[in-house]
């Protein structure tokens, strides 16, 4: 019978998700050449080619995609595995470490933890800001166990290695200087800004869901000036400098910042919205802590539309 080796497996896959020997021994902290050996052996335990010379790199062959897209259930048994027994052994004690990016922190993940102390006081729950990109590869290397992001910027569901959980659909308004003409205008479309100066980051997430939902009503927004935080958006909105669309989840900073010069107006007919998921590692999600967690998140996104459509 074949020998299947867990440990060379792992660094298969590093190499898939990683694109070099180099970049994945460097994940691995491993040396180069040690992750060629044991990719050596274990082609030759499996007894296929793994590994084909592409100019100065090296590419999976079909047989490698073969064995890793049967090692990836393997992997996420091992995950179930892992979490069963840890419930075993920590009963209702554990720590879930959660990357979240950072409008979600105060609006979903700390009003889940505060939902989880009186009823499970032995769960630890630690929390750390991180955008998408480095939230994934946090959830990937093992040094998180859930990860919240939007989903326009999360794996694919198709992803062997994550489970999703859709959370929450975030509206998106319009913050306008209080003196702006269309201010107190009734049946407010976001169309009817397609001439105003906007505000928005220069690159990353906010910039392209805010083009996206400008070019989805009909126009290009022309970006008068670049900035990525809120205090910063809603300090320049009220000075009148332009527009710009604002997440509804962020309404608790915009309590403690800049903003009392500026009207939110929700959006009529073409209102946009940005769609919250949490992630977790493939099998990981039936882990008594893990689920316990991401139950409460359900339900803080839950009370958050609630609030939202009231």
């Amino acid at each position: 019978m074949t020998e299947w080796d867990i440990r060379k497996l792992r660094i298969l896959r590093a190499l898939r998700d990683r694109g070099t020997v180099t970049a994945a021994a460097e994940a691995l902290l491993m040396t180069p050449s040690a992750v060629s050996q044991q990719l050596t052996n274990l082609s030759r335990q499996l007894g296929v080619t793994l590994l084909e010379a592409q100019g100065r790199r090296v590419r999976l062959t079909d047989a490698a995609h073969l064995v890793l897209r049967h090692a990836e259930a393997v992997f996420a048994q091992l995950e179930r595995a892992e979490a069963e027994l840890d419930g075993y052994l920590r009963g209702e004690a554990g720590r879930v470490r959660v990357a979240a990016f950072s409008t979600a922190v105060p609006a979903l993940v700390v009003p889940a933890v505060q939902a989880l102390r009186p009823v499970h006081p032995g769960l630890d729950v630690r929390i750390r800001e991180a955008e998408a990109a480095e939230a994934y590869e946090l959830l990937t290397a093992g040094e998180v166990d859930l990860a919240l992001s939007l989903a326009a910027h999360a794996p694919t569901a198709r992803d062997a290695r994550f489970s999703r959980v859709p959370l929450l659909a975030d509206p998106l308004d319009v913050a306008l200087p209080a003196g702006h003409p269309l201010a107190g205008s009734p049946g407010l479309r976001l169309a009817d800004l397609s001439a105003e100066p906007w505000i928005f980051g220069g690159s990353g997430p906010w910039s392209e869901i805010t083009t996206a939902a400008c070019e989805a009503a009909g126009f290009v927004p022309e970006q008068a000036h670049s900035a990525a935080g809120w205090t910063a958006i809603l300090a320049l909105v009220e000075a009148g400098m332009g527009v710009a669309l604002v997440p509804r989840m962020a309404a608790a900073e915009r309590r403690t910042g800049a903003g009392s010069g500026v009207v939110m107006r929700v959006l009529s007919a073409d209102q946009p919205r940005r769609h919250v998921v949490a992630a977790v590692r493939r099998g990981a999600e039936e882990g008594p802590a893990v689920a316990k967690v991401l139950a409460a998140l359900r339900q803080a996104a839950a009370q958050r539309e609630t609030v939202q459509q009231s």
